[in-house]
């Protein structure tokens, strides 16, 4: 009961110093404190699951500017060579790949998303109330980055595998390495795509967190509505 009076505690800090967009005198009489820490809760899971959803779709990071996955390095740089020189098919198939690559594995994120909100302690809960508008997407990066990695890379390897460019690329970027033009671990393509998907979920997880602190009401689930609900 002590830990979740203190979510309770740390959530009226948060709204206090006025991270609750239009905030006004704090009327909690009707919302006890395990609701508190589990507005929070459902909050962070809802905007996790929503970046997942976004993502995790035909055309989640190919259609999607913000996270689009380009050619790696200098075969970026030399695109439009390639382009001139009639590789423009491969190039093609190459960011189609890696895109879809991504997309077929970031729904695997989900769970371990929500194991990490699951697993929130006081303390992160504190960090994450107090700590900037993307405390909790650094939460999810600290708590899931490893794992993720671990996920995605056997997915993204069997996506690739298939594209024609995809031994060319190894075999220029490995030269590239020892010249310090291409990252060691970008020397093998499916490093590339997996580090490039968990940045985008990542960016995503960050957008779903800012709209949430700015809206909570609108953006967050019946419990965070309860919760946030309770300030008008």
């Amino acid at each position: 009961m002590r830990t979740i009076g203190m979510l309770k505690n740390f959530l009226i800090f948060f709204v206090s110093w006025g991270f609750v967009a239009g905030a006004h005198a704090l009327s909690l009489a009707d919302v006890s404190s395990q609701e508190a820490g589990g507005g929070l809760k459902e909050a962070l899971t809802q905007g996790a699951a929503k970046a997942v959803d976004l993502l995790g779709r035909p055309d989640g990071f190919l259609g999607n500017p913000k996270v689009r996955i380009p050619l790696p390095g200098y075969l970026e740089q030399a695109e439009g060579l390639m382009r001139a020189m009639g590789m423009g098919k491969q190039a093609d198939e190459l960011v189609l790949a890696m895109n879809r690559a991504a997309e077929a594995a970031v729904p695997e994120a989900k769970r371990l998303l929500i194991d990490a909100v699951k697993q929130m302690s006081v303390e992160d809960a504190k960090s994450i109330l107090t700590g900037g508008e993307d405390a909790g997407t650094r939460y999810f990066r600290q708590k899931t980055q490893g794992p993720l990695t671990q996920k995605f890379l056997p997915i993204v390897k069997k996506a690739i595998d298939k594209v024609k460019l995809k031994d060319a690329y190894e075999k220029f970027a490995s030269k590239g390495a020892k010249f310090g033009l291409v990252k060691e671990k970008d020397a093998h393509l499916e490093n590339y795509v997996t580090e490039k998907a968990l940045d985008g979920l990542y960016l995503m997880i960050a957008e779903e967190e800012k709209a949430i602190r700015e809206n909570p009401v609108g953006a967050a689930g019946n419990l965070a509505k309860k919760v946030f609900g309770a300030l008008k």
